[in-house]
């Protein structure tokens, strides 16, 4: 049996697995990949220590360090489908039918975006649909985009890419935007911003890179086209937490609760960190801390034991 067993290869789960390492903490870290969302990011601004790098370059370093550890397992093949409590910890089964028991566990299996499903979104993702205007959004100096959603993050979005982008759409489904009412105002008096309303998109156009974007004009039926060099999707994040859903408390959108403080969840033994949790920010470096922070309170029950 490990002392620890940590779920995901992104930056939350190779930061826990590196600390977990230095701290001799009998670690085995699961993944089916390192790097996390960010691994299609053409190019991150706000990685601290790197003034610019793509995320597979992240990805890359972010997997060299963890490997230069010797005091870790990894399996970097495969997923997580299942875990059960047993006598003194937890039964990890993967999806290629590996059984690991360990004590503890931490969660850094990261969230999903909600996708828009329609033509060319695959087919243009990270070639100017992108998922994350944190990331990306300098990328996009002096060019005309559209950003997809009507919530709080469709909104930020927006702010997100006013120092840069000439051109802003925001297309929103419905009739109303959902978010903040002072972010609505913000985002609506700037000159360089178009609210349309009432509008589904239909295709992603492009040749190497995106070109435009189709969308339905659901009051009056008319296929229209924007002609735009980026597309951002803000429709929301699912995070990727079903095999734990029957042992920890979950929040109305499937994020994992935690204690800010330790990052424990309902259950005892179990901690998480990361984009799969409840926490208000989804970024690289928070989930990296947090599941340093996890770690840190691990060590701190292991030596109590």
């Amino acid at each position: 049996m490990r002392d620890l067993i940590i779920i995901g290869g992104g930056p939350g789960g190779v930061s826990a697995g590196i600390y977990a390492a230095r701290k001799k903490i009998k670690t085995l870290l699961i993944t089916d990949g390192f790097g996390g969302q960010s691994m299609i990011s053409a190019e991150i601004g706000n990685w601290i220590g790197d003034q610019s790098i793509s995320g597979y370059d992240l990805a890359k370093k972010m997997e060299e360090h963890l490997r230069a550890q010797e005091e870790i397992e990894i399996v970097d093949d495969d997923g997580v489908c299942v875990v059960q409590k047993i006598d003194g910890g937890f039964s990890v089964v993967t999806k290629n039918g590996k059984i690991f028991e360990t004590k503890y566990l931490l969660i850094t299996s990261g969230s999903h975006r909600r996708k828009l499903d329609i033509p060319g979104e695959h087919e243009f993702d990270g070639k100017g649909v992108v998922y994350c205007s944190t990331c990306d959004a300098p990328i996009f100096k002096n060019k005309t985009v559209a950003v997809i959603g009507g919530g709080n993050s469709a909104l930020e979005s927006v702010i997100d890419l006013l120092p840069y982008a000439s051109k802003i759409y925001l297309l929103v489904r419905s009739e109303i935007i959902r978010g903040d009412s002072v972010t609505q105002d913000k985002v609506r008096q700037h000159p360089n911003v178009e609210v349309v309303l009432n509008a589904t998109p239909q295709e992603v156009i492009g040749d190497k890179f995106v070109t435009g974007l189709r969308y339905k004009d659901m009051k009056g039926g008319e296929i229209k086209d924007l002609a735009l060099e980026g597309v951002f999707v803000e429709i929301g994040l699912i995070p990727n937490s079903d095999f734990i859903k029957d042992i920890v408390a979950r929040d109305d959108y499937g994020a994992i609760v935690v204690d800010s403080k330790t990052q424990e969840t309902s259950c005892a033994g179990i901690w998480a960190a990361g984009d799969v949790t409840d926490v208000l920010y989804k970024q690289n470096n928070i989930s990296a801390g947090d599941a340093i922070k996890a770690v840190l309170n691990i060590s701190d029950c292991l030596k109590k034991q």
